[in-house]
């Protein structure tokens, strides 16, 4: 595992021929601000149907000292500002992705570089509602939510949101928890059947390996943000390219 500026990156397929690659193919970094590497792994393989050979490159790497998972206010700003050294310091990449659902940084990021920084979120909540008229979210835990709606409010979006509920689990549980996909199915049923959200966002980015299964077992559009948000950087580098 590399280390660089305090980040970790986890294993990246193919990585005798990463330097090669980034020479020839733009790169998006999408990075989890938290240091749990298990959450990481879960987006790379998340994220995997959009690399393309001819198109960016996209590369999943850690915030080591970030904490082990972003489920408070004070978690939420402690990454703020090693976010915007990152940024910063980066000259090779050409788009960021921040992957945590509370956008930490976002705002003091943008204005660290003049190249695209997506936070999760915002692109979630934006894919979602390209999809259906109101959609519901999957929280990690209850005090989550107010920080979400509080999000939701500052951006106008608060009649298209269904409405809001937890899991109860914290983000390591999400990501590599046993029962954690049942536990999402019966908190989707709910904001589906009780709430009539008519898309679902999963409102933590350690519950990307679920999307799949979700949407399967809902029968609704179930928005990953991590993937909703490398979709919109990665439409930005390609055609600031052509």
């Amino acid at each position: 595992m590399r280390e660089i500026a305090g980040l970790q990156e986890p294993r990246v397929r193919n990585y005798a021929n990463y330097r090669e690659d980034t020479m020839s193919r733009p790169r998006i970094l999408v990075i989890n601000p938290n240091s749990n590497t298990v959450v990481t792994r879960g987006l790379e393989q998340a994220l995997k149907p959009l690399d393309f050979s001819d198109g960016p490159e996209i590369v999943c790497t850690t915030l080591a000292e970030g904490p082990y998972g972003i489920e408070s206010q004070i978690d939420v700003d402690s990454v703020a500002i090693p976010l915007r050294r990152l940024v910063e310091s980066d000259n090779s990449a050409a788009a960021f992705v921040i992957a945590c659902y509370s956008d930490p940084g976002l705002h003091v990021c943008r204005e660290g570089t003049d190249r695209p920084v997506f936070g999760i979120a915002e692109c979630g909540v934006l894919t979602a509602m390209t999809r259906a008229e109101t959609f519901g979210v999957i929280a990690i835990a209850q005090r989550s939510i107010r920080r979400h709606v509080r999000y939701l409010r500052q951006m106008g979006l608060m009649d298209r949101l269904a409405g809001e509920r937890p899991l109860n689990m914290s983000v390591a549980e999400t990501a590599s928890g046993e029962g954690t996909l049942a536990k999402m199915i019966e908190v989707g049923r709910a904001l589906r059947d009780q709430d009539g959200a008519g898309a679902v966002i999963m409102g933590c980015a350690g519950m990307a390996r679920l999307r799949s299964p979700l949407e399967d077992a809902l029968g609704i559009p179930v928005i990953d943000p991590t993937q909703a948000a490398a979709t919109m950087a990665l439409g930005a580098v390609q055609f600031s390219r052509h």
